[in-house]
This record gives C-alpha cells, sequence and structure tokens, in this order.
C-alpha cells in the first residue's frame, strides 16, 4: 500500500519519522508532496533518502531552508514548486540549469532574505537562465521587496500567462523584452511604489486580458501605446495618486469592461475618447479629489451599468449627455459636495435601480424629470442639507422600495403625491428638524413596514391617515420633543 501513496504531508514536522528512512523505493509513485513548516533537517533527510522522479507537485512553505536539497533535481517531472515565505533561501535558480522543463508554476511570495548577513545574497535580480523554464505559465514574485529589475530572459517565457510582481516595492521599469510574453493574461503590478513609467513594448502584449497597477504611487503616466491591447478587460488603476490623465489612446480598448481608477488624487480629467469604449460595464472613480466633471462622450458608453464618483469633492455637474445611458442601473454620487444640481435628461435613464446622492451637501433641488425612473428601487438623499423640497413627481416612483431623506435639515414639507409610491417599504426621516408635519396622504403607502421619524424636532403631530397603515410594523418618534 505504501508504494500506492501519492501524496504525504509533513507539516510543522521537526524530525523525520522512522517509517519514513526505508530507502527511496518506497514511494516512487509520490506525487504530491507538503513540506511546510517543516525543519530543515527533516526535509534533506526525507528528500535525499526517496526516489521522488514522480513529483508533480512540492511545497516548501516557511520552511528554513537555505537551499533546495540536490536530491530535488532529480525530479525532472515536477511541475509546481512552492517556495512561499522562504525567507532564508539563499540559493534557488542553480535548479534552472537542471532540466526543470516541465515546471508550470513557481511561487516565491514574499522570499526575499530577511537577514542583513544575507544582504550579498538577496532576491535583487534574477538570472538569464530563467528564461528557461519553457513550460512556465505562472511566476509568482509578489511582496519580493529587493527585486529591482527583472533580466531581459524574462521575455522567453513563451508559455507565460500570470506575473505577479505585486508590492516589489524596489522593481523601478520593466525590460523591454516583456513585450514578446504572448501568453501573458494577467499582469499584476500592485503596490510597486517605485515603477514610475512602462515601455512601449507593453502593447504587444495581445493576449493580456487583466492589468493590475493599484497603489502604484510613483506611475505619472501610461503609455500611448496602452490603446494597443486588444485583449484587455480589466484595468486597475486605483491609488495611482500622481496619475494626472489617460492617454488619448486608451479609447482603443474595445474588449474594456472594467476600469478602475479610485482615489487617483492627481486626476483632473478624462479623455474625450473614453466614450469609445464600447464594452465598459464599469467606471469607478471614487474619491478622485481633483475630477471636475465628465466628458460629454460619457453618454456614448451603452454598456455601462456602474457609475460610481463617490466622494470626489471638486466634481460640479454631470454632462446633459448622461440621459444617454440607457443600461445604467446604478449611479453613486455620494459625497460629491459641490453638486448643486442634476441635468434634466437624467430622467431618461429608465433602467435606473439605485440612486445615491448622500451627503451632497449643496443639492439645492431635484429635477421633475426623476419621476421618470420607472424601475428606481433605492433612493439615498441622506445629508442633502440644502434640499428643501422633492418634486411632486417623486409621487411616479412606482417601483421605489426605500427612500432615504435623513439629516435633510432644511427639508420643511414632503410633497403630497408621496403617498403614490405603492412600493414603499422603508422611508427615513430621521433629524429632519424642519419637518412640521407629515401629509395626509402618508396613509396611502399599502407597503410601508418601517417609519423612521427620530430626531424631527420641529415635527407638531401625526396625520389621522397614520392608523391606514396596515403593513406598518415599525413607528420611530425617538426624541421628537414637540410631538
Amino acid at each position: 500500500m505504501v508504494k500506492k501513496l501519492e501524496g504525504i504531508s509533513f507539516k510543522g514536522c521537526e524530525v523525520l519519522p522512522s517509517f519514513f528512512q526505508n530507502g527511496s523505493k518506497e514511494f516512487q509513485n509520490l506525487r504530491l508532496l507538503d513540506l511546510t513548516k517543516a525543519s530543515p533537517n527533516m526535509v534533506e533527510n526525507f528528500i535525499q533518502s526517496q526516489n521522488l522522479n514522480n513529483l508533480r507537485w512540492l511545497c516548501f512553505e516557511e520552511c528554513m531552508i537555505q537551499k533546495l536539497p540536490d536530491n530535488l533535481f532529480n525530479c525532472c517531472h515536477l511541475q509546481v514548486l512552492h517556495l512561499k515565505k522562504c525567507n532564508c533561501l539563499q540559493f534557488f535558480f542553480n535548479i534552472l540549469n537542471q532540466g526543470f522543463n516541465m515546471l508550470i508554476c513557481v511561487d516565491m511570495e514574499e522570499s526575499s532574505p530577511s537577514s542583513k548577513l544575507n544582504a550579498l545574497l538577496e532576491l535583487n535580480l534574477l538570472p538569464t537562465s530563467i528564461g528557461q523554464l519553457n513550460a512556465l505559465q505562472e511566476l509568482n514574485l509578489s511582496e519580493c521587496s529587493s527585486l529591482q529589475q527583472l533580466p531581459t530572459s524574462i521575455g522567453q517565457l513563451n508559455a507565460l500567462q500570470e506575473l505577479n510582481l505585486s508590492e516589489c516595492s524596489s522593481l523601478q521599469q520593466l525590460p523591454t523584452s516583456i513585450g514578446i510574453l504572448n501568453a501573458l493574461q494577467n499582469l499584476y503590478l500592485n503596490n510597486c511604489l517605485n515603477l514610475q513609467e512602462l515601455p512601449k513594448s507593453i502593447s504587444q502584449l495581445s493576449a493580456l486580458q487583466n492589468l493590475y497597477f493599484s497603489k502604484c504611487s510613483s506611475l505619472q503616466k501610461l503609455p500611448t501605446s496602452i490603446g494597443q491591447l486588444s485583449a484587455l478587460q480589466k484595468l486597475y488603476l486605483n491609488n495611482c495618486s500622481n496619475l494626472q490623465e489617460l492617454p488619448t489612446s486608451i479609447g482603443q480598448l474595445n474588449a474594456l469592461q472594467n476600469l478602475y481608477m479610485n482615489n487617483c488624487s492627481s486626476l483632473q480629467e478624462l479623455p474625450i475618447s473614453i466614450g469609445q469604449l464600447s464594452a465598459l460595464q464599469n467606471l469607478y472613480l471614487n474619491n478622485c479629489s481633483r475630477l471636475q466633471e465628465l466628458p460629454p462622450s460619457i453618454g456614448e458608453l451603452s454598456a455601462l451599468q456602474n457609475l460610481y464618483l463617490n466622494n470626489c469633492s471638486s466634481f460640479k455637474e454631470l454632462p446633459i449627455s448622461i440621459g444617454l445611458l440607457n443600461a445604467l442601473p446604478k449611479l453613486n454620487l455620494s459625497k460629491c459636495s459641490n453638486i448643486k444640481n442634476l441635468p434634466k435628461s437624467i430622467g431618461q435613464l429608465s433602467a435606473f435601480q439605485n440612486l445615491y446622492l448622500n451627503d451632497c451637501s449643496s443639492l439645492q433641488e431635484l429635477p421633475t424629470s426623476i419621476g421618470q425612473f420607472c424601475a428606481l428601487q433605492n433612493f439615498d438623499l441622506s445629508r442633502c442639507w440644502s434640499l428643501q423640497e422633492l418634486p411632486t413627481s417623486i409621487g411616479q416612483l412606482s417601483a421605489l422600495q426605500n427612500l432615504y431623506l435623513n439629516n435633510c435639515w432644511n427639508l420643511q414639507e414632503l410633497p403630497t403625491s408621496i403617498g403614490q409610491l405603492s412600493a414603499l417599504q422603508n422611508l427615513y426621516l430621521n433629524d429632519c428638524s424642519s419637518l412640521q408635519e407629515l401629509p395626509t396622504s402618508i396613509g396611502q403607502l399599502s407597503a410601508l413596514q418601517n417609519l423612521y421619524l427620530n430626531d424631527c424636532s420641529s415635527l407638531q403631530e401625526l396625520p389621522i391617515s397614520i392608523g391606514q397603515l396596515s403593513a406598518l410594523q415599525n413607528l420611530y418618534l425617538n426624541d421628537c420633543s414637540r410631538l
């Protein structure tokens, strides 16, 4: 039975059990070997005593080994090698000259030596021989904080599909040869704090689908050639605090579905060409504090489903073309404190299900056209301090289930038409300190389950019709001092 064994885990073992010291013929069928946190002596004793020619998957995670055992070089069928957090590892890439032609995945996440005595041996440069791993599909070097550059030979990895360089904080540039990686689908460069630019050759990555640059705080611009990434579906630029603009060529990314630019605090505008992104579904611009407006071409994004502008404190207004986004079900303008009004064209968004305007402290009025939101289910106007009234057309929101008006301090009354909201389940009016009364029509809200009136300090009485709310489960009147 032992000879048929295909997998063993020695996780955390300090000493090799005597049962496993019987020679190299016992485990000829062993394919999976887990040595996570095993002691160096135990690792050496087991590997040197066994015939591991059929080994396919080998994990040394958090092992304190300084080098890979010599006998490992006989594992010519090895496909996956995990060396995550092997912080004492000084010699690794000598195995690249030993015929590991079947390696598919190498994971060296957080494997830079931590000892100052090993400073000269730190993983600050990969050897040229890495290009010999012809079958390699995944290379993970994330959190190798001492890695300064990649060798030109990286371009020889013809089968490479995923390259993870996230949190390689010393990495300053990528070699031009990276453009030769024709099979590369995912490139992770998150938190590469010293990366200032990308080579023009990146445009040659014809298979690239996902490109991650989040927290690349030194990145000031993208190369014009980025528009040639014909297969790119996701582009992450979150927290690129020095990125001031996007190149016009961004509009050529015909396959792009997701563009994330949250916390790009230096971004002042988007190029007109962004309207050419015919496949774009999600556009995230949260916390872009210098962004003042969107280009009129934004209305050409026919596939757009989510538009987030949360906490864009300099943002002043939406373009009239916003009404052309027929497929848009959600718009988030929370904390856009400079917005005073919305364009009438917004009423054309017939697919709208969620509209977030909370904390738009300068918003003074809503257009009558909002009554055209026939699919709207959630409407948040909390802390819109400048809002004094709601348009009569609000009663036309036949699908509305939740209406948030908390802390609308200047709101003095609700329109009679509010009684027409036949689907309304929750009405939030907490801390509406200027609200003196509710309209009699409130009793017509047949689906209302929760009515929140806490801290409505000016509210003097409830209408008799309140007793008609047959579905009402909770009525909150805490600190309504005049009732």
